[in-house]
């Protein structure tokens, strides 16, 4: 039996997938997080600790649990520290320094900009600076990003200098607090359509898997994600940029071996990367993926493992028909108590699941400071036109009661 290696933060979404299909496959999947070291695996799991502010103990002794035959990563922390122990175990995936340049958005853009991609204007400002300056070169609008956040969280667009100063103070509210002195990206606004490329790179050359739409309109003034649909309704022309730019994207930071999920948006300009994560889609949303390979049908988390293992799957194909995910947006902050009409959304046509993340009585706030969404809604039809309106009826069915205050105890 083949074993993996997957290192995944303890509240990540993903590890189900993963193990689902390692069970499919005959593989034993060993989980490496970021849990107390200290504690005799407190969830029954048999999981590696590894501290992510501190991996180097963890790391060195996971090489008493190997050998192992590949390693995966599932988010922009845990990429980076699979990327020290693939090199520390001798295993194929990104390097250190490409995961962690592609998990820094100011990394990201110098390693873009000398490239020569299509960048906007940024530069950085320290949290502990004025806010009531912004810096001298800022134009409006721009939009104001926290380095190492992901999902959106703490990016927020300001369209004149009295935004600029309330962006900043509630950016730093959210992550000033016991990090020393952070820094803060601020960059151009850039226009147009956002789309997003999910792919896996083998020894530096990007095989794109799938081309999301995203068609709610993504200019602020913050930046919640709810809908992506694939195949995308670009044209060939736009679908030809948008992967060549990705290629040079992952050239730019390095990125080897692994999953590479993209995000970009574009105009008459062209294509303008604004990431490229060492990491596949974030949550659920892999879900939505289904591929045939070799004559075989076969999820993202599937695939992934398969080419972490050494095979060969560049002839991956998605499947037929329009597929689409929701993430199900947070109206307010609240403790989530309830929903209703959760079986009249999953009778909606075309609807496949509707799965219900958040938990009772867990305190749920929207973006920015946001970090989960209330759960996932997902969608096939045969256009991705009908997809997109198969989400939309079914979260219209939906209800959520959300209490503004924790409930007395009695």
């Amino acid at each position: 039996m083949k074993r993996l290696l997957l290192v995944a933060a303890k509240t990540g979404y993903q590890v189900r997938e993963f193990a689902g299909a390692a069970r499919n496959l005959g593989v034993e999947l060993i989980l490496a997080t970021d849990r107390c070291d200290v504690l005799n695996d407190p969830w029954g799991d048999d999981a590696a600790p590894v501290q992510f502010t501190s991996p180097a103990k963890g790391i060195a002794a996971l090489a008493a649990r190997g050998p192992f035959d590949g390693i995966l990563a599932v988010g922009d922390e845990p990429a980076y520290i699979a990327a020290q122990a693939a090199e520390c175990l001798g295993l194929r995936f990104h390097s250190p320094a490409s995961a962690q340049a592609a998990k820094n958005k100011y990394s990201t853009r110098q390693c873009f900009r000398q490239a020569g991609l299509l960048v906007p204007r940024f530069e950085v400002m320290p949290l502990d600076s004025n806010p009531a300056v912004a810096p001298g070169s800022t134009c409006f609008p721009c939009v104001l990003k926290p380095l190492d956040l992901s999902g959106s969280r703490g990016v927020i667009r300001a369209d004149d200098p009295a935004q600029f100063s309330q962006a900043f103070d509630r950016i730093a509210r959210m992550v000033g607090a016991n990090r020393g002195t952070p820094l803060l990206l601020v960059e151009d606004f850039i226009p147009g359509r956002e789309l997003a490329l999910e792919g896996i790179v083998t020894a530096g050359r990007l095989t794109t898997l799938a081309v999301f739409d995203k068609p709610d309109p993504l200019n602020g003034p913050f930046f919640e994600e709810t809908i992506y649909v694939t195949p995308s309704c670009q044209p060939p022309a736009v679908h030809q940029a948008i992967q060549a730019t990705a290629q040079r994207a992952v050239d730019a930071l390095g990125l080897s071996d692994g999953p590479v999920h993209a995000e970009m948006r574009v105009n008459p300009a062209g294509v303008w990367m604004l990431e490229a994560a060492a990491r596949p889609i974030g949550g659920l949303c892999s879900r939505v993926l289904r591929f045939t390979l070799n004559g075989q049908k076969l999820g993202l988390a599937e695939l992934l493992l398969r080419h972490a293992l050494g095979e060969d799957v560049s002839a991956a194909r998605l499947a037929g028909g329009a597929h689409a995910v929701m993430m199900v947006p947070v109206p307010k902050a609240g403790v989530f108590q309830s929903v209703e009409g959760l079986e009249d959304a999953r009778a909606v046509p075309g609807i496949e699941d509707v799965v219900i993340t958040a938990k009772q009585g867990q305190m749920i706030h929207p973006l920015p400071e946001g970090a989960s969404y209330l759960g996932f809604i997902f969608a096939r039809a045969a256009t991705p036109a009908a997809a997109e309106t198969a989400l939309r009826r079914s979260h219209q069915r939906l209800a959520f009661l959300l209490a503004t205050a924790l409930p007395l105890v009695k």
